[in-house]
């Protein structure tokens, strides 16, 4: 009875965990936002970047140190308490004086890293929010495919009984009747890949939006985008998320390669200090020192050089994402064209005529007017011009989407 009980009140739940979650494409976004993984490490590069910010402009802790000298077993060390001791204790306190402008290049140069972490973060949000278009619309498609083939499969199933009714009123051959059933089989097989398909994309786009758990409810509820949807005016690539980023970093680079040639300039350590002399009789003194670093065997010439390698290189580095962003570009203008007349060609009568002569052979073969062979084949036809034209309306979609965010740079919150 318990069990039973138990089952009753689990059965609402159950029932939820199986309805179907229909995203339009907005209501996807607003969960990418807030449970993208890539996002998410993206924003903690941030964070570190800043507190880097925090680091480079702290100044050098002062040291403190208590020596304790003239400890001479032999002797004694004297009786009553610590003041009493036959032991000098020397109380130091130095402080290093940073020069040559180190410290405000530290702080440049982490700036300009922070900056560009948040360009990173940007161009991060750009990359991932056109793989979550890519894959919303690939799920879509799935499900047009599913759909397709579930409704050729239904298809072949009333053919199938009507062929075996007609088979023994002798209008069709025993052979007529085996094509169909491989035919059937055929579309169930195509079914079943379908739905395997479509399962791949519900997870795909799950994992994009942190619902792992909630993959095999996850429905695409958009339409097509219409053509004619007028793609936004490319805007300035030096603007780019990640272009912007790679010109931080030269910046950062530059910083690092001053910081390593000031590093020439001579720090100076400043102490001073507190003696407490209890060999003869009390005595107080204090004193100060100054100390610089001498440059015997090395002048910092390898770091400088190292520093000046990678500047080179974030030279290179910018100039590459550069060209790569004004090739991406012009990829993607071309794909969006080529996406464009493509599906314009499906739409403009070829999806129509398959549609047209497939509805015409269903009529001719139910009257006798036609043989299975031909409606066969128009059905293939049928087929095989509709599976194109969701797949021309997908890579439409897929191509306008990556055209947007090649051209529309908008910071990801």
């Amino acid at each position: 009875m318990r069990q039973l009980f138990a089952v009753i009140l689990l059965l609402p739940a159950a029932l939820l965990a199986q309805t179907p979650q229909r995203l339009t494409l907005a209501e996807a976004e607003a969960l990418w936002q807030d449970h993208n993984r890539e996002l998410q490490l993206a924003r903690t590069a941030v964070s570190g970047a800043e507190a880097d910010v925090l680091t480079a402009g702290q100044l050098p802790n002062p040291q403190l140190s208590l020596n304790i000298t003239q400890i001479s077993p032999w002797s004694g060390y004297g009786a009553g308490p610590w003041k009493d001791k036959k032991m000098d204790n020397v109380l130091r306190l130095d402080q290093l004086v940073e020069r040559g402008g180190k410290r405000d290049l530290r702080i440049k140069g982490a700036d300009a890293r922070l900056d560009a972490s948040r360009f990173d973060l940007d161009d991060t949000g750009r990359q991932q929010l056109l793989a979550l278009q890519q894959t919303y619309f690939n799920l879509h498609l799935a499900q047009e495919k599913r759909r397709l083939a579930g409704e050729l499969a239904a298809n072949y199933d009333k053919s199938l009984d009507t062929g075996r009714i007609r088979l023994k009123a002798g209008d069709i051959s025993q052979v007529e009747l085996a094509r169909l059933q491989i035919d059937k089989s055929r579309a169930d097989n195509d079914a079943r890949q379908a739905q395997a398909d479509l399962e791949q994309a519900q997870v795909a786009l799950a994992y994009l939006l942190g619902r792992e758990r909630e993959a095999a409810q996850l429905v695409a509820a958009d339409n097509w985008p219409s053509l004619g949807d007028a793609p936004v005016k490319r805007g300035d690539l030096e603007q780019r998320p990640d272009v912007a980023a790679a010109r931080l970093r030269v910046a950062a680079a530059e910083a690092a390669r001053d910081l390593a040639k000031a590093q020439k300039t001579r720090d100076v350590t400043l102490g001073v200090q507190y003696e407490h002399n209890m060999q003869s009789e009390p005595t107080n003194s204090y004193g100060f020192g100054v100390s610089v670093p001498l440059f015997i065997f090395h002048e910092y010439e390898g770091d400088i050089a190292r520093a000046e390698a990678d500047l080179a290189a974030a030279r290179l580095l910018y100039e590459r994402t550069l060209a790569q962003a004004v090739g991406s570009a012009d990829q993607a203008v071309s794909a969006l064209r080529s996406a464009e007349e493509r599906l314009r060609r499906l739409e403009a009568g070829l999806l129509a005529d398959a549609e047209r002569v497939a509805k015409a052979a269903e009529l001719a073969y139910s009257r006798g007017a036609m043989n299975l062979m031909d409606l066969l084949d128009a059905r293939r036809t049928l087929r095989q011009i509709q599976i194109e034209t969701a797949t021309a309306r997908a890579d439409y979609a897929k191509a306008l989407a990556a055209w947007r965010l090649q051209a529309d740079y908008g910071k990801t919150k």
